[in-house]
C-alpha cells in the first residue's frame, strides 16, 4: 500500500481542520511523509518543509500542499528561516531533527539540532501568536527499556545524548511557547519504517524459525497513522495546549514473539517461534557483538496513554491491523 493510500484509508474528513496551512517540518522523513499524506487526506492544508526537494509526499499536484525548503538546523543561522516558514500558517508540527540515538554523533550536535533549534522555532511562533506541536520521544523520559509502566508523572531521566537533547527541546519550547503541546512517542512503525522495526520486519519475512518464544519483555508500539492523528488532535484541541503526552497504540503491549506472529500471519504464515532460553540467546548475540540488541528485544518499555485518551484523542487504527498493513506493504 502506498503512503497516500495509508492516509486515505485511516484519515476521514476532519471537520476541525483549519483553513490556513499547518507547517510540518521534517516532511521528508519516515514520519513526515506519512503525516503529510494523512493530513492532506483528512482535509488539512499543509506547508511541507523538507531538506530534499520533492520528497515530502508522492502527490505533487495535491491542491492543499505547499512545499518549502527546510533550513539546516545544525547552523544557528537557521533561526532566520522560521518567520517566513511560519507566515500565513495556523501553527506547526515539528518533526525535523536527528531521528535516532547514534553513539557516533557528538552531544553538542544533538543539543543544537534536537534542542536549541526547537527553542528558536518556538520563539518565532510565540511572536506570531501561533500554536504548535513538538514531536519529542519517549527517550526524553527514559532509556531504551524501563521497569514498570511509564506515565507522564514519572520524572524524566534520559540516558543518552539523544534523549537529553529531546528533553532540552521540550523545555525550551514550553519556556517560549507555554501553550504548545509535546508528544513523546514510543517506537513508531508503518510502511517504509527504518531502524529496529525494519530489522524485525526483515527477520519476520525470512523462512527460518526465530528464537523469540521465551522473550517475555513487552513493548508499547505506535502506528504512524495513530501518531498523525495525535498530532492533528493536539493542534486543533484547546484542552491539549500546555500538555505533555506519552503516545502509543492503546491496548496491550506486545512481546517480540507476538509482533513476529502478527507480521507472519499477515502473510498467511505460522509464527514459527522457537523456545530458546534467554541466557542462550543473550550469549549467542554477545559472541557476535550484539549484546545491546538482546537487551533491546528482551527488555520492556510499556507506557500508559490514559492522559491523551482522557483528553479526547482516539486512535484511528489497531495494532494488529497496522502491523498487517506494514507486513503486506513490504511483501
Amino acid at each position: 500500500m502506498s503512503e497516500g493510500g495509508t492516509g486515505s484509508r485511516h484519515a476521514g474528513a476532519d471537520a476541525g481542520a483549519p483553513t490556513l496551512p499547518v507547517l510540518v517540518t521534517g516532511a521528508d522523513g519516515f514520519v513526515g511523509r506519512h503525516l503529510v499524506a494523512w493530513m492532506l487526506a483528512a482535509g488539512w492544508r499543509v506547508r511541507a518543509a523538507a531538506r530534499r526537494s520533492g520528497s515530502a509526499v508522492g502527490e505533487d499536484s495535491a491542491p492543499r500542499l505547499e512545499r518549502a525548503a527546510m533550513p539546516d538546523l545544525g547552523d544557528p543561522a537557521a533561526a532566520k528561516a522560521w518567520p517566513a516558514l511560519l507566515e500565513g500558517t495556523c501553527g506547526f508540527i515539528h518533526l525535523a531533527g536527528i531521528a535516532h540515538a547514534e553513539a557516533a554523533i557528538a552531544e553538542e550536535r544533538y543539543r543544537r539540532i534536537n534542542g536549541e533549534a526547537v527553542g528558536e522555532l518556538a520563539r518565532c511562533a510565540a511572536e506570531a501568536g501561533l500554536a504548535g506541536v513538538f514531536v519529542s520521544s519517549v527517550r526524553a523520559q527514559c532509556g531504551p527499556v524501563a521497569g514498570g509502566v511509564l506515565d507522564e508523572n514519572v520524572s524524566p531521566s534520559p540516558v543518552d545524548a539523544y534523549g537529553r537533547a529531546k528533553l532540552l527541546g521540550e523545555r525550551l519550547l514550553l519556556a517560549a511557547l507555554p501553550e504548545a503541546s509535546v508528544l513523546r512517542p514510543v517506537l513508531v512503525y508503518g510502511p517504509g519504517v527504518k531502524g529496529n522495526m525494519a530489522s524485525l520486519l526483515a527477520l519476520a519475512g525470512s523462512p527460518w524459525p526465530l528464537p523469540f518464544a521465551s522473550l517475555a519483555g513487552r513493548r508499547s508500539l505506535l502506528a504512524v497513522d495513530n501518531l498523525a492523528s495525535a498530532c492533528a488532535f493536539c493542534l486543533r484541541t484547546p484542552a491539549a495546549r500546555s500538555r505533555t503526552y506519552l503516545v502509543a497504540d492503546p491496548g496491550p503491549a506486545l512481546t517480540v514473539g507476538e509482533i513476529v506472529a502478527h507480521l507472519r500471519a499477515a502473510r498467511g504464515r505460522a509464527a514459527g517461534l522457537l523456545d530458546v532460553p534467554g541466557g542462550v540467546l543473550s550469549a549467542g548475540l554477545s559472541l557476535v557483538g550484539r549484546r545491546a540488541a538482546y537487551e533491546r528485544i528482551a527488555g520492556s518499555l510499556v507506557v500508559d496513554v490514559s492522559r491523551l485518551l482522557g483528553d479526547g484523542w482516539q486512535p484511528v487504527v489497531t495494532t494488529p491491523d497496522a502491523l498487517a498493513d506494514m507486513a503486506r506493504s513490504s511483501s
